[in-house]
């Protein structure tokens, strides 16, 4: 099995979609109108196997508890990402150091569906 598609709840795909494509430089793999008043749109995190999906219009879109708490974005240099998505207008959290070589900060995307930039100390270079 492999977890590809995590379901996310928004009340704007457009503005949802301007934010992960835009401002977290996520790629926009999907976004398509199979029928009317259907709406599917799915993006990738850089370097990630699994995406987020959200859209309108279908079942699955509306019975999604929002908002969704602690999707972790996985990162090789927590410091210089925080910083970077600081200066595109992301409203990052401070670093907290939890121990074991593990620190978070997290945020909130445009629907306060909440997101942790994780780093671990161990997945650096060939091992990240």
């Amino acid at each position: 099995m492999k977890l590809e598609l995590v379901v996310i709840p928004v009340a704007d795909v457009d503005r949802a979609k301007a934010f992960y494509v835009d401002v977290l430089g996520f790629a926009g793999d999907v976004d398509v109108q199979p029928m009317p008043g259907v709406r599917v749109v799915q993006v990738t995190a850089p370097g990630s196997a699994c995406s987020l999906g959200f859209g309108s219009g279908l079942p699955v879109y509306d019975g999604i508890a929002a908002p969704l708490r602690n999707l972790h974005l996985v990162v090789a240099d927590l410091d210089a990402v925080r910083e970077e998505l600081l200066r595109r207008g992301v409203e990052v959290g401070a670093i907290s150091d939890v121990g074991g070589g593990v620190r978070y900060a997290g945020f909130s995307d445009p629907d306060g569906n909440g997101l942790l930039l994780q780093e671990m100390a161990w997945r650096r270079g060939d091992a990240f």
